[in-house]
């Protein structure tokens, strides 16, 4: 049952940043600049995780201990969320969510199978086998099929 539950909060998260790119494109245009767009969809998300994290933390009795052992952790996830987010919502008015989706998934499958085989900051490794691979090449073709079609 737990992954059932896993695999159905996965697909919502993944229903999340489909809306997410029609939604900071609309607000793009709204602004008349891209990455003001960025910036006020970053800033509306960091005020909720700080909500979320004030609760978190008010229900557990603990605050983060914000000690890493790479300090370039603090800044690295908001930068690789800078360019997922500016990049759809550029992409999104010119080839549409759907392909925009379409390929943004084939890179996170591609790279998530990178991140596995070297066991990325401590990632459990995983080989990478023909089912990845040919699951790997039929999401590309997927992607390809949506945007041309």
């Amino acid at each position: 049952m737990a992954v059932f539950f896993s695999a159905l909060l996965a697909i919502i998260a993944g229903a999340c940043i489909t809306i997410q790119a029609p939604v900071n494109a609309a607000l793009a245009r709204g602004l008349g600049m891209p990455f003001a767009a960025a910036c006020v969809s970053f800033l509306a998300g960091a005020i909720a995780l700080g909500i979320a994290t004030a609760v978190s933390a008010q229900l557990e009795g603990r605050w983060p201990a914000f000690s890493v052992p790479q300090p370039w952790l603090f800044v690295a996830g908001g930068l690789l969320g800078t360019v997922y987010v500016t990049t759809a919502i550029l992409l999104t008015p010119r080839i549409g969510a759907a392909a925009v989706m379409a390929f943004a998934v084939t890179g996170q499958l591609i790279a998530g199978i990178i991140v596995d085989r070297i066991g990325l900051l401590g990632i459990a490794v995983r080989e990478i086998s023909l089912g990845r691979i040919t699951g790997a090449l039929l999401l590309i073709a997927g992607a390809v099929l949506i945007r041309v079609t």
